[in-house]
C-alpha cells in the first residue's frame, strides 16, 4: 500500500482518510496540478507534477505553507519545542495557552498559530470575523505530540522536494492561463449543503452560497472545453439535505461514489436523513492500471 503524507493540520473537510479514492483517480505524467482550494493541504501534497499550485483564500493557511517550506527542518522543530517551553504548554495548561493566542492575535506569528493548533479543541482551526484566533483549548485532548512531530517531519520534507507554487487568491481570480490541456485542476469549495468555521460567513471570510457553487461549476465547465482535466469532492446529500443543483450538473461527468454502495442508485438515495453521499466528480476516466503500476514502482 502507499503511504500517504498527513498534514500536521486538522483541517476541517481534510481529505486525508479518503485519499486512497482520490489519488488513484488522478492520471500519471501531471505536469500543472491546482488544488484549488487547499485547506490542509493533504491532496496537493501527495500528488505527483511537475509544478503543483496551491491556493486559498484563507491567508494564514498559506502563509504557513509558505513559511514550513521556506524553513530549515531541525531548526523549526527546535524553534517549536522553545516556544512551547516558554509558555509551559502541556494539555492541562490552559492559561499558557490563553496567554500565546493573546500574543499570536497581536503578533499574527505563524509559528504561533501552527503552536496554537496543537494545543486547540479537536486542533481545529477558527477565527472570528476580526481575524483573531478563538478556537477554545483542548483541555486534556490536544497537544504537541508524537504523531503531530512525525506527520510535520514528512510534510515538510515534501514540500521542500516538490516544485510548489503558493497563492492566496478567490478561486474566481486564479489564474489558469497557466494551465495546458492535460492538466489537473483538483476542487475541495466548501459544501453548499452543510455548514462549517470555514463557510459560515462569519469567520472574516468569503462565506459560500448557491451563487459561488454556480461560479465554480461554470469555471468546471470551461476548464473541461479547454481540455483541462478537473476533479470535484463534494457531497450530493448530508443530514437530510440535497445539491440538486450539483446532482443535475454532474451527469454531464463521471461520478465517483466514495461509499461503493450508493454507485447504482441512480441519484434516488435511500435513507437521505442520516446518510451523507461524498462523490469524486472527473472529467475523465479513472485509470486503474497507471495507478497499479504507479503503486509496484514506488
Amino acid at each position: 500500500m502507499v503511504e500517504f503524507i498527513k498534514s500536521p493540520l486538522n483541517y476541517t473537510g481534510g481529505k486525508y482518510k479518503i485519499l486512497e479514492h482520490i489519488i488513484p483517480t488522478f492520471p500519471l505524467g501531471i505536469h500543472n496540478f491546482v488544488d484549488l482550494f487547499a485547506g490542509g493541504l493533504n491532496v496537493g501534497i501527495n500528488v505527483q507534477a511537475d509544478t503543483i499550485y496551491v491556493n486559498d483564500q484563507i491567508t494564514y493557511l498559506i502563509d504557513m505553507f509558505t513559511y514550513f517550506r521556506d524553513s530549515d527542518l531541525e531548526e523549526l522543530l527546535k524553534n517549536i519545542k522553545a516556544r512551547i517551553a516558554e509558555y509551559g504548554l502541556t494539555d492541562t495548561n490552559a492559561d499558557g495557552y490563553l496567554e500565546l493566542r493573546k500574543e499570536y492575535n497581536k503578533s499574527k506569528k505563524i509559528l504561533d498559530l501552527f503552536i496554537l493548533t496543537c494545543f486547540s479543541f479537536n486542533h481545529q482551526i477558527r477565527f472570528n470575523s476580526k481575524h483573531e484566533f478563538n478556537t477554545p483549548f483542548g483541555k486534556e485532548r490536544s497537544s504537541y505530540n508524537a504523531s503531530i512531530e512525525r506527520n510535520l517531519i514528512h510534510f515538510v520534507k515534501a514540500l521542500h522536494e516538490k516544485n510548489i507554487v503558493f497563492s492566496n487568491v478567490d478561486f474566481t481570480a486564479f489564474d489558469f492561463t497557466v494551465l495546458n490541456p492535460g492538466d489537473l485542476v483538483y476542487c475541495d469549495p466548501p459544501y453548499l449543503i452543510t455548514t462549517g468555521p470555514y463557510n459560515d460567513g462569519k469567520r472574516g471570510f468569503k462565506d459560500w452560497t448557491e451563487v459561488e457553487e454556480t461560479q465554480l461549476l461554470k469555471l468546471l465547465d470551461g476548464l473541461n472545453e479547454q481540455g483541462v482535466h478537473f476533479a470535484l469532492s463534494n457531497v450530493f446529500c448530508h443530514n437530510g439535505n440535497t445539491n440538486e443543483l450539483l446532482i443535475e450538473w454532474s451527469k454531464k461527468y463521471n461520478v465517483h461514489y466514495i461509499d461503493k454502495s450508493y454507485a447504482n442508485c441512480s441519484y434516488n438515495f435511500k435513507d437521505r436523513n442520516t446518510k451523507t453521499v461524498e462523490v469524486l466528480v472527473t472529467n475523465f476516466e479513472r485509470r486503474e492500471s497507471e495507478w497499479q503500476q504507479m503503486k509496484l514502482e514506488i
